[in-house]
Order: C-alpha cells, then structure tokens, then sequence
C-alpha cells in the first residue's frame, strides 16, 4: 500500500461535493486513505472486507465524475459498498457498522439519499437503475446519470439478465458498471465466468468507433432510428476482427473494457468519456477482491467476511472454546455426508453458498455429487427438482431469505409434482447483524398454505440429524427442514440418527397453570424462561412441535382439552406461522383458550446481534418469562 504523502485528506471530505474540489493528483492518496480506514474499522468492527476493498478505486471515480446524489449509483449487493458510505456523509460513524442503532451493512435509501436503491440480495441493480433511468426521461430529467454496479458473481443471477434483455429493448442511457474480481463470495461458477475472464476488447477500437459514430451524427448521417442497424454492423465487424463474439453487444449493448479497475486516473478519463453517451453501456473494471490487504488478496472466500483480524499481521481473531457446540451449518454438512456415504442416490445443490452452508465437506468428499449452481436460487430449486424426477435424493440448500427468490419453483416445480427431495433453509429466523435484507422471517408463513409440503424444524443439532434423516428415508414428498444461523445447543452432537415421525411433536415438560407451543431452536429460550417461572411457583407444560405441516392434531386436541391459556412461540412473522396454524385449530375444533402469539411483528427488523433481536422482538428467554407471568398471574 502507498505511503500518504499528506495526512488525512479523507478527514477533510464529508461528502461527494468535498472529494470533487481535490484536483486529481490527490485522488490516489484519497484510496490509499480510503482503503486503510476500511482495514482499520473492519478489524475491530466485523463486516464484509474484500468486496469493498475491491471497489475503492472505482468508488473514488464514481463520486469524482458524477453529481451524487442528482446521479444514481445503485450498487448491486451492497458488500462492496463500505467506501460509498464514508464518503457519502458516514465517515463519523462509520465505526457503528452493522451494530445494533448503527449504520447497515447494506445500502439503503432509508438511511442516506446516497443510496439509491435497497441493496442485500444480488442482481436486482440492472432491473432498479433502467427503471430509474426511464423514470429520469419521461419526467424530463435529461441530465441525471444512471448507474448500476454489478460484481461478476450477481451477473450469474437471471434478473440480471432479464434486466439487460430489457435494456436492450427499450430507450435509455443507462450506464452498467460490471465489477469483475473473478471472484463472488466463493469462486464464481458457469460459463459466464470463464467468459469475463477471456474477452478482450480493443480500447483503441472503442475510441476509433465513438469518434465515427460523434462523426456521423454531426454530419446528420446517422440518428437514433439508425442507430441499432450501425451497432449491430459495428458487432459483427468486430467479432470478426477479435475472433470473439461479444456477449453484452449481442444485446445491443455498448461494451466498453476490461479496464484495470485500481487505476482511479484512467477509471475517471473512461467515465468521462462514456458518461454522456447515448443508449445503454456496459463498462468492464477488473478487480482483485481484497485489494491492499495481502491475506485477503491471497484468500479472497476467507476474507469476504473474516471476523475480528490483526490489522498489522493480517491473523484472524477466533475464539476457540472446549467442548462447544457447532454450528447448525456444520452439522447439516458433516451429516450430509455421512448420509451420502450410506446413499449414491444423495447429491448436493447450493446456489452459490457451498462456504457459508458448508456444502463444501459433501464437495470433497464426493465431487461429482454436489452442485453450485451459482446465484440461482429459483435454478438450484427446479434444477433439484429435476434430479429428483429420475430417481435421485437432493438436499437443496439455501439461505431463508434467499428462497423467497424462488417460491414459484417450489410450488410449481416441486410440491406439484410431489417430489422427494430435501429442502434445507440455513439462516432461518433473525440472523443478527445483515439486518432486514437476510432474515429469514417469512419462511413459515409463505411455505405453510403449499400443499404436499412437510415444514419442520429441530430444537437442536440432534433433532437436524434425525430430520434430515427423516427427509432421506421418508418418501413422502418435499421435506423442509429450517435452522438458524450460528452454534446449536449441545457440543457431543453427532447421535446415532433416527426418524422423527411426521406431524409428531414431543412433550418437553409437564404443567398445569399454562401451555407453551415452540417450534425450533427457539425453544431452548422456552426452556430457559420456564426455569425461571418455576422457581416462583408457576407450572408451565412445554410441547416441541417439530412440525409445522402437518401439525400434531393429537398435541394440540390435548393442549385444547387440558389448557385455557396458550402462548405459541415461533422465530419468524408472527403473522401466518405456527400462532396463526394453532389458532386455526383451536377455532376449527371449537376450542377458546386465551392465545398469545410471540414471534417477529409485522415490520421489518433492524440489525443488531442476535441476542439484542430476541430482545427487541420479545422473543428472548426474559420477555418469555415476562408474557408467562402476565397470563398465568396477572389474567391478561
């Protein structure tokens, strides 16, 4: 990293309009400073590293040459968006990143007008920034700018490609920015990939064709009605020429690149350039994620997220305990494939997430079985769905809030044909400080009213065991399995399996004064809220549902029977989940036991660690205690 030759010009900009008085020799040590303040929060402060450190350059360049905020940046993702938010008025508190009451780690118009756009599950920014562009034109805003960034792995994704398909096709001067690190948060996978990294463009060529096309226009030989016939005729000269065809040009896209995406003179002289052009442009940067930080260039899938890190040795900062327990990923992914080993028919799908689901121990161990299929979830459904049609046992593995993508696949691809396969939901409930855009909130009560579906979900890591055993050895149909993010419950966590019967909940506890339904992990909060009613002398039952669909209809005629007073509880939406399932129950049999719901309310749930969420959302172990005090003592 280059030494600063003056100190802290970063101090000196507050916001985009600051960064542009600097003339441009100065831009250069406004990355070095830029970059060092990135490595100097995230070492203390966890987030998403590599991505951002990727983007300095180019984030320089963008708020140097366009009129932020009247122009729009919408970033794809958000992961390399750390330097857009120092320098759009957030330096100051920039250390308050992904902290509960601070900043997010993902853009959001709600928290600056910097942010154009909502940014947290990939390929959205090419579809948001054409409508933005084609809002700019009809209300006559000729001169507002309109950029997408898009990172090489969110280009895998079909919105994606539904947006430029789009673009090609109707009246606008968007400007696609597609950031190339040959790198997503694992290694990018598909053809598109190896794609980005073999073409090759002439920049003279570029130059030569714009000057012919300003060059025609003058001389009013050319306008816009002509002007996709000379595109198309320029294409086809050139992929004769180069001997490669060129994928954004074929959809009468100007493409323009690749650039060297750290060289922030050239990257601003480009921009320049092509800022003003008429019709939609692509501009190819070439980034190496981790950019300035040797240990995250070396290991870019390490360093997306790293944790707490050694700014000045580059060691990361991990707490080992004894006898701890694993995490629920782990667990699923050493139990996959100790189930693998008893099956040829298992295999593997994961939409781009072979890390972060630790799909990558099924990976080693049996290469050909196990799948990433990029940022496709609706892909890795129906893609899954076929295996299962000829006869193989997929685990489909996605992140809850991910799946969303994907709902029509599940009801028409999967639960319509009835297939067996196994659908695995990491991230389910609040995953703490990637906030509102990855809570796997809605999981519940979106997969509930789908026929053929069965919903469960453990009370710890033996219970995943028996139900992914459960989903294996039952042909019954879509299995859905969900967990959480983060360590389970016991540390001696490998049981020998067995199968949990379907639509059977347990009894966890007798009791008398009141009745408590759970479903999932969060049912060890239960258990630790009644231990501390019990010692006051309230007799709580609790009953583990494990199932959502089909639910105990033996438990609940007991709890109907037995209890006047009920509290469900549930790690998703209170609206439409296991509370709601339970009241239609008890209405359809003509029960009428007092119900108190608990859960996540309807609203959109900040971030925050996930201890600070339970709270926030009266789902911890003390809010439990409270509302089982309030309706047992008080009547209400």
């Amino acid at each position: 990293m280059m030494e600063c030759k003056d100190e802290h010009i970063l101090n000196t900009i507050d916001y985009p309009e600051d960064l542009r008085k600097l003339s441009p020799d100065k831009l250069e040590q406004v990355c070095a400073e830029l970059r060092q303040y990135i490595i100097d929060i995230l070492s203390e402060t966890p987030g998403h590293l590599g991505a951002s450190l990727g983007t300095v350059e180019l984030t320089v360049a963008l708020h140097y040459v366009f009129n932020t905020p009247y122009d729009r940046i919408v970033w794809d993702v958000g992961h390399q968006a750390y330097g857009h938010k120092i320098l759009t008025g957030r330096r100051g508190i920039f250390p308050s990143l992904r902290k509960f009451k601070g900043i997010g780690g993902f853009p959001n118009p709600q928290e600056s007008v910097y942010d154009a756009f909502i940014a947290g599950h990939s390929s959205n920014s090419i579809s948001a920034a054409m409508g933005m562009s084609v809002a700019s034109s009809l209300k006559g805003e000729k001169d507002r700018h309109v950029i997408a960034v898009i990172g090489d792995g969110a280009m895998t994704g079909g919105l994606a490609f539904e947006g430029l398909n789009n673009a090609s096709a109707n009246p606008n001067n968007l400007l696609i920015i597609l950031n190339d690190n040959d790198m997503a948060i694992d290694r990018p996978v598909g053809g598109l990939s190896q794609y980005l990294v073999d073409i090759t463009t002439s920049q003279t060529y570029n130059k030569m064709r714009y000057d012919f096309y300003k060059g025609l226009r003058k001389m009013k030989l050319i306008n816009n009605e002509r002007r996709e016939n000379i595109l198309r005729f320029n294409n086809s000269l050139k992929a004769l020429l180069t001997q490669q065809h060129n994928l954004f040009e074929g959809f009468s896209i100007r493409y323009f690149g690749p650039v060297d995406g750290h060289d922030v003179d050239y990257l601003i002289k480009v921009l320049k350039d092509i800022k003003d052009m008429e019709g939609p442009k692509l501009l190819h940067i070439k980034t190496k994620k981790g950019k300035g930080f040797k240990p995250a260039e070396e290991s870019a899938t390490e360093w997306h997220a790293p944790g707490l890190f050694n700014k000045e040795t580059g060691e990361r900062i991990i707490v080992h305990k004894l006898n701890e327990p694993q995490l629920y990923q782990d667990v699923f992914g050493h139990t996959l494939v100790e189930l693998a080993e008893q099956d040829e028919k298992i295999v593997g799908v994961t939409p781009a997430m072979p890390t972060g689901c630790s799909m990558t121990y099924m990976m080693k161990a049996f290469p050909k079985r196990a799948f990433d299929v990029g940022i496709a979830e609706g892909h890795a459904v129906t893609f899954s769905a076929g295996l299962a049609k000829e006869g193989m046992i997929p685990f489909c593995n996605i992140y809850s809030s991910f799946m969303q993508r994907a709902y029509d696949m599940v009801i028409h691809d999967v639960a319509l044909q009835n297939l067996h396969m196994v659908i695995c939901l990491d991230r389910a409930g609040l995953v703490g400080e990637d906030g509102a855009t990855h809570h796997g909130a809605f999981d519940l009560a979106y997969l509930r009213p789908i026929p053929n579906l069965i919903i469960s979900s453990p009370l710890n890591e033996w219970d995943l065991r028996n139900l992914m055993y459960t989903g294996y050895k039952e042909n019954c149909g879509p299995f859905v399995i969900r967990y959480p993010r983060g360590k389970g419950e016991v540390a001696d966590w490998k049981n020998e399996m067995s199968i949990l019967p379907i639509g059977k909940g347990k009894k966890l506890q007798d009791g008398t004064d009141v009745a408590v339904l759970s479903l999932g992990p969060i049912g060890n909060e239960v258990i630790k809220a009644i231990k501390e009613v019990t010692e006051e002398g309230i007799s709580v039952a609790h009953y583990d549902m494990i199932y959502l669909k089909p639910i105990d209809e033996e438990l609940l005629h007991e709890v109907g029977q037995q209890f006047s007073r009920i509290i469900t509880i549930e790690n998703g939406v209170v609206k439409g989940g296991l509370g709601s399932a339970v009241l239609e129950f008890m209405a359809d049999k003509g029960y009428t036991p007092s119900v108190r719901r608990l859960g996540i309310p309807d609203t959109f749930i900040e971030h925050g660690s996930v201890p600070e969420l339970y709270c926030l959302c009266g789902i911890d172990s003390k809010s439990i205690a409270k509302e089982i005090r309030k309706m047992v003592i008080k009547g209400e």
